[in-house]
């Protein structure tokens, strides 16, 4: 059975489980993180749960299965845990150079973006700029490098989502994941025009605070 991390790097390097309507099962990368990541017509479940008590509640070929409620109760109520948001998986190759906008990076812990990153991956570092624009980069499921950015209300429409996007992207030597909520549409348009390609979509199960 191959790790999640496995699977995570082949894909950022382009190799993505075959497209045909299956179902990995693998254990959970960490004690914190346990989800459900689904691919173009094969979803991955890490979770430390009995394989065949999975397979036993995802009907062969289903491909809406994985990610749907009853599943994703049952998966919850046998774990313990909650259940988190579905985002949209982006994925952009790292870039040299600096960023393409002047950063700060800040220690504050309060910011409400910051405690979320804490709680959701490690060695996270946050950087502001001067108007209004907040990027938290840190590592998150099973060690990959995962991109959060916030804009003030008051700042937004000038394209500055789209910079801090791309700023990730000059910070780290490895490629970038971004969670990102669908119905964000002005989100998910900042982080295409930053280069970031849609591979799949996640939900994950946290634990108790």
């Amino acid at each position: 059975m191959r790790p999640l991390a496995e699977l995570i790097s082949d894909a950022q390097s382009g190799r993505f489980p075959e497209s045909d309507g299956g179902l990995t099962v693998v254990p959970q990368p960490s004690p914190r993180d346990v989800g459900v990541l689904s691919f173009t017509a094969h979803a991955v479940v890490f979770a430390d749960v009995e394989p065949g008590w999975i397979r036993g509640l995802i009907p062969p070929g289903d491909l809406s299965a994985p990610l749907s409620p009853p599943f994703l109760q049952a998966l919850a109520r046998r774990t313990g845990r909650g259940i988190g948001d579905l985002d949209l998986l982006g994925l952009a190759g790292p870039l040299p150079g600096p960023p393409p906008v002047a950063l700060d990076e800040i220690t504050d812990g309060e910011h409400p973006r910051v405690e979320r990153a804490h709680r959701h991956r490690d060695g996270v570092r946050v950087w502001t700029t001067a108007d209004g624009g907040l990027l938290a980069l840190g590592r998150g499921v099973a060690g990959r490098w995962e991109a959060a950015v916030e804009v003030e209300p008051e700042h937004r429409g000038r394209g500055l989502g789209r910079l801090l996007a791309g700023a990730a992207r000059h910070l780290v030597p490895e490629p970038v994941w971004a969670q990102i909520a669908p119905g964000n549409a002005a989100s998910v348009r900042a982080f295409l025009a930053a280069g970031y390609v849609p591979v799949g979509a996640e939900v994950l199960l946290p634990g108790n605070p």
